[in-house]
C-alpha cells in the first residue's frame, strides 16, 4: 500500500539521533558560554539589560521580515506614542506585540509555568497574542486570486490558505493539524536532557518553518518558540542574549539565514543521507550553523556585558553627557546592587545633600536612571540615546 504523499513523516528526520562530534562540541561550548554571561551583574541590573535585549530581539526579528523599525520607534511604541503614518504605525504595533509576548514568555518561565514550546497549544497562543492588537490591514493576506483575513491563533485549514515558500510548497492546509501533532510529539523537551534540548531547539526552528502552519507570522512565531526552547534548555541567561540578532546578521552574511532554511528543505540525497524524507546532511548543517550563530551572539554579549567594561563605558557616558564626575559613582552603585534609594546619593557621591540631589536629578533628566515612583529607589534605564552611546554595536544596522 503506498504511503500517503502528505503524511507527517515527511518532516523526518526531526532530530540528530547521533550528532557528529563537532556538533556535540558546539553544544558544550554554548552551554559553557551562557554560564559565563552576566555572572558579576546584580539580578536587578541584569533585568534592566534584559529589557534592552528584548527590544533588540524585536528589532532584529523585524529586520528579518524586511521591516527596519528603529530603536527610537520601538521606544515610542512601548510608550503608546504611535506614528500618524499608518505603515509606520503598523510596524510599531508589531514591535510592541513582539516585546509584550516575549516578556510574557519570560514571566511564565520565571514562574515555572512555561508549557512545552513546540506544543500546538503554545504555538497557537504565541500567534494569537502577537496579533492580538493587529488592525484589519495587518490581518488581510493578499493573494493573486483571492484575499482572505487571517484569524490570529488559527492554523491554515482551507485550500485558499495554501502558500508557496521559496522553492517548495508546504504541506497543504488540510494536513497542517496532523503535521503539528507530529511536530509536537517529536520536539517534546520534558523527557530529554539539556544537550538534546539544545539540539532540538535548532532542528525545530527549521521544521516549523517547513510546515508553515499559519497563513502569515511563521517566522516571528518560530523565533519566539526558539527563545522559549532556549529558556527550557537553560541557556537563556536571564534574557541577556538574542538569537534573532544572530539570525539577522549571520556569521558572514545577512543572507545566510534564508539560505540555510532553504538548504534544510532539501530532500534526502541517496541511501547515505539518512532514512527520512528530508536530507539528514542538510539538517545537520543547519543545526551546526544555528549553534555557531548562538555561540557568536553569546560571545558578543559576554564582551558587551562584562562588568569592568560596562563600568568603564558608564564612566565615559557621564563625561560625554556633561554630567558631574560624581554621577558615575551613582551609576556604579546601581550596577553593583541593582537599585539605590535616593537617600543614599549624598553618601555615595561624597557631596553635600543639595549638590547630591542635583547630581541625581541630572541623571534622571538624562534618562539613564529612573524609578517606579517619584520618591522610589532608582535603577538603570536604557533609552535609545544611552544605548547608542553605551552599546554602539547593538543596533548597528540602525
Amino acid at each position: 500500500m503506498p504511503i500517503p504523499t502528505e503524511t507527517p513523516y515527511l518532516i523526518e528526520p526531526c532530530l540528530l539521533e547521533n550528532p557528529p562530534l563537532d556538533v556535540v562540541d558546539l553544544v558544550t561550548e554554548l552551554t559553557s558560554l551562557t554560564e559565563q554571561l552576566g555572572t558579576r551583574l546584580h539580578p536587578d541590573a541584569a533585568a534592566s539589560l534584559a529589557d534592552m535585549v528584548r527590544n533588540m530581539n524585536c528589532y532584529y526579528s523585524n529586520l528579518i521580515e524586511g521591516h527596519n523599525t528603529l530603536p527610537r520607534d520601538i521606544e515610542r511604541a512601548l510608550a503608546n506614542e504611535l506614528d500618524n503614518d499608518q505603515a509606520r504605525r503598523n510596524l510599531q504595533i508589531e514591535a510592541r506585540a513582539h516585546i509584550r509576548v516575549q516578556k510574557l514568555i519570560d514571566e511564565m518561565h520565571t514562574q515555572n509555568a512555561l508549557p512545552e514550546p513546540a506544543s500546538s497549544g503554545f504555538l497557537r497562543w504565541l500567534h494569537s497574542e502577537f496579533y492580538r492588537d493587529a488592525n484589519n490591514e495587518m490581518l488581510v493576506i493578499k493573494q493573486d486570486q483571492q484575499d482572505f483575513k487571517m484569524v490570529p491563533g488559527a492554523f491554515r485549514s482551507l485550500k485558499s490558505h495554501d502558500v508557496a515558500v521559496g522553492r517548495y510548497l508546504p504541506p497543504s492546509s488540510e494536513t497542517v493539524a496532523d503535521f503539528m501533532r507530529y511536530f509536537e510529539k517529536r520536539y517534546q523537551l520534558e523527557t530529554v536532557g539539556k544537550g538534546s534540548r539544545i539540539l532540538a531547539m535548532a532542528a525545530a526552528h527549521h521544521r516549523l518553518a517547513y510546515i508553515h502552519p499559519f497563513p502569515d507570522g511563521n517566522g516571528r512565531v518560530s523565533r519566539l518558540m526558539s527563545h522559549a526552547m532556549g529558556l527550557k534548555a537553560g541557556i537563556s541567561t536571564s534574557g541577556l542574549w538574542s538569537i534573532s540578532r544572530g539570525l539577522a546578521r549571520g556569521l558572514n552574511s545577512r543572507q545566510e539565514y534564508k539560505q540555510m532554511l532553504d538548504y534544510a528543505d532539501s530532500p534526502r540525497q541517496g541511501d547515505l543521507d539518512g532514512r527520512g524524507n528530508l536530507s539528514q546532511k542538510a539538517l545537520t548543517e543547519f543545526v551546526r550553523w544555528f549553534l555557531a550563530v548562538c555561540i557568536d551572539q553569546v560571545k558578543f554579549m559576554v564582551s558587551l556585558f562584562e562588568f569592568d567594561q560596562l563600568t568603564n563605558r558608564l564612566k565615559v557616558y557621564t563625561e560625554t553627557q556633561g554630567l558631574r564626575p560624581e554621577a558615575f559613582f551613582i551609576l556604579h552603585r546601581i550596577l553593583l546592587q541593582g537599585e539605590m534609594p535616593r537617600g543614599e546619593a549624598e553618601r555615595v557621591t561624597g557631596l553635600k545633600e543639595r549638590s547630591a540631589r542635583m547630581v541625581l536629578a541630572d541623571l534622571v533628566k538624562d534618562g539613564i536612571v529612573n524609578s517606579q515612583t517619584p520618591k522610589g529607589p532608582i535603577s538603570l534605564r536604557f533609552t535609545s540615546q544611552s544605548i547608542d552611546m553605551l552599546f554602539t554595536k547593538l543596533f548597528a544596522e540602525s
